[in-house]
């Protein structure tokens, strides 16, 4: 069975195989030459006294590159949802080979498990070597950049997770559906929808983020030459973030002594104008900003200002430290609903008629 299941996924394998290779070969001639350049002119600048400059302009260097093997290891699991774990038991109905395949001394719940677990391992090692290779390649990029949490879905273990439960997910839906086509596009929109539902509202929470109070320091309206368009019809605040090494800033929001937060109507009567178009004619198109008014830099520090008397920003952050033990929690979590999706799997292929 492990053989006839090699045979029948040879194809699959060939190309993991070039994609693979093609990533370890654009790393390994591209990566030497970003440790050289972090080492020249990153890495000393603190003697130097210019690391934000240094930093920021390490960062451009191979953007375009950094750009398309991240988004590789990002869309990776859900192209093997798709691709390997929707036909694989869609494709047997469809085609009338489950027939054969379920005849020959295997049973038709040992023919799924070893696929299961042949192709899983398959998938996972896939994306694993792919993230791999990225992390090595990036590992300059994301010192300079200093906050890991940036890059968290393309980096490191979490996406063997992804793809585990990506591939599970295309073979139960297959077997829930039989058929192609439509187990395909429900697999990558069920994937999406439970990566964005995890990043959301699972990650920042996994473990309770760490609490900060701090003073007011409101920036945003007015300190770019510029005004989201958001502030016209609803006035609200947009925040500096603090200074916290490394950290995952999760929230920031204004509270009263007694746990209050800032309402509009409270920010309105306190900071009258603010994000009003009436109070200095703010112009701009449909390019998602608006040209701030005039003094609108001015208003918010008096704003501010006003604020800091009653209110303090109650910042929710997770620190570095907490990086690895978020990627291992999430890891668990993709990994244990690939479990059960796989048991929902061979639960549905047994009712097969």
């Amino acid at each position: 069975m492990t053989q006839f299941c090699w045979l029948q996924s040879r194809t699959q394998a060939a190309t993991a195989a070039v994609v693979i290779a093609t990533v370890a070969i654009i790393t390994a001639v591209t990566g030497p030459n970003l440790v050289h350049l972090y080492q020249a002119d990153v890495a000393g600048c603190a003697s130097r006294g210019d690391c934000q400059a240094a930093a920021a302009a390490f960062s451009g260097d191979d953007g375009t590159l950094r750009l398309w093997l991240g988004e590789l290891v990002v869309a990776a699991p859900a192209i093997i949802g798709m691709f390997w774990g929707a036909p694989l038991v869609a494709g047997e109905l469809a085609d009338g080979t489950f027939r054969l395949a379920w005849t020959q001394g295997v049973t038709r719940t040992r023919w799924l498990a070893v696929k299961l677990a042949l192709l899983g391992a398959a998938s996972m090692a896939t994306v694993g070597l792919a993230s791999l290779a990225v992390t090595w390649w990036a590992s300059p990029l994301d010192r300079a950049g200093m906050s890991p949490f940036g890059s968290f879905d393309e980096r490191d273990i979490v996406p063997v997770g992804y793809a585990a439960f990506a591939f599970a997910l295309g073979v139960t839906l297959g077997a829930l559906m039989r058929r192609t086509l439509p187990a395909m596009l429900s697999t990558l929109v069920i994937f999406i929808g439970a990566r964005m539902a995890v990043t959301y509202w699972v990650r920042p929470y996994l473990i309770a983020p760490l609490v900060q109070v701090r003073p007011v320091d409101v920036a945003g309206y007015g300190s770019e030459g510029f005004l989201p368009v958001a502030a016209l019809s609803s006035p609200s605040l947009q925040f500096q973030p603090p200074d916290i090494p490394n950290a995952w800033i999760t929230s920031i929001d204004l509270a009263d002594r007694a746990g209050h937060g800032l309402s509009a109507s409270e920010l309105a009567r306190a900071c009258p104008g603010i994000g009003s178009p009436a109070s200095g004619g703010a112009s701009g198109g449909g390019s998602g900003h608006v040209q701030a008014p005039p003094g609108a830099a001015e208003r918010l520090q008096e704003c501010g200002a006003r604020l800091s008397t009653l209110y303090h920003e109650v910042v929710s952050y997770q620190p570095a430290s907490r990086y690895w033990p978020l990627q291992w929690y999430e890891l668990a979590i993709f990994l244990a609903a690939a479990l059960v999706l796989a048991g929902v799997s061979l639960r549905s292929v047994r009712r097969i008629g």
